[in-house]
């Protein structure tokens, strides 16, 4: 009673076991099922191609059979026709014993054929029960990991909360400083970048005009132009002079 007692409990253990390991990747459980299906195919094929086998071998038998039968029946008759009845009746004894043994050869090869022919639609419907068994368990893991993505989906949609106050919130918070942080360096930058330029372009407006004054200097002396028709006036002559004065000391 006791080892009876302890082996349904060891069964029960086993049976809790066996269920977590079904309910935890049931794929895997069809798979495994369709797999050990297949490999029960393959024999049962083999099976079938030596059960194939020995119906030749009984149809090579019967064939043989007939043509042995065949060959007594024209011995009888030969040997009636030219009067040896006592030759023709043991062909004819040995015709007879010929004969059964065809229609019981005949009968197996009936009954093997048979056999054969519902194996062979047994397998034939086990292997597009299989195909179809694949095609489920395609379906059933896609739907699956569809699921399960869902399920994942939803429950972040319930789960996160963009107020600023939870962790996402102040991290988003942390992220958008920062952006605001590179905005103002590149703004700072932009700005730093325009420093001093009235001055770079005001001592070069002097400098063109410095270069246009020694011009007309230079082609006054030469003769080229005078004063007047160069349109310098005393004052800007003069300090042209003294430019190019300042410029040679």
């Amino acid at each position: 009673m006791i080892l009876g007692k302890l082996w349904k409990t060891l069964a029960a253990q086993m049976n809790k076991i066996a269920n977590f390991f079904w309910t935890a990747d049931p794929i895997a459980q069809l798979q495994y099922e369709y797999d050990k299906a297949v490999d029960q195919m393959k024999e049962g094929r083999e099976g079938l191609e030596q059960y194939r086998a020995l119906v030749e071998r009984v149809t090579r038998q019967v064939n043989g059979d007939r043509e042995h039968v065949a060959k007594l029946e024209a011995q009888v008759k030969a040997y009636l026709q030219i009067g040896e009845r006592e030759t023709a009746s043991k062909f004819a004894l040995e015709l007879q014993r010929a004969k059964k043994d065809l229609a019981e050869n005949e009968a197996q090869l009936k009954l093997h054929e048979t056999a054969y022919g519902n194996n062979v639609t047994k397998i034939k419907h086990a292997t597009k029960k299989l195909a179809d068994l694949k095609q489920k368990i395609q379906k059933y893991d896609a739907e699956l990991k569809l699921s399960r993505a869902e399920a994942e989906l939803a429950k972040l949609a319930t789960s996160f909360n963009f107020d600023i106050t939870t962790d996402f919130g102040q991290i988003e918070d942390v992220i958008q400083d920062k952006i605001g942080l590179n905005r103002a360096k590149v703004r700072v930058a932009a700005d730093l970048s325009g420093e001093g330029l009235e001055k770079v372009k005001a001592e070069q407006a002097v400098e063109t005009q410095m270069a246009e004054n020694a011009l007309r200097e230079f082609e006054i002396q030469m003769g080229m132009v005078t004063p007047e028709t160069a349109g310098v006036k005393a004052d800007d002559k003069e300090l042209g002079t003294e430019r190019t004065r300042q410029t040679a000391g």
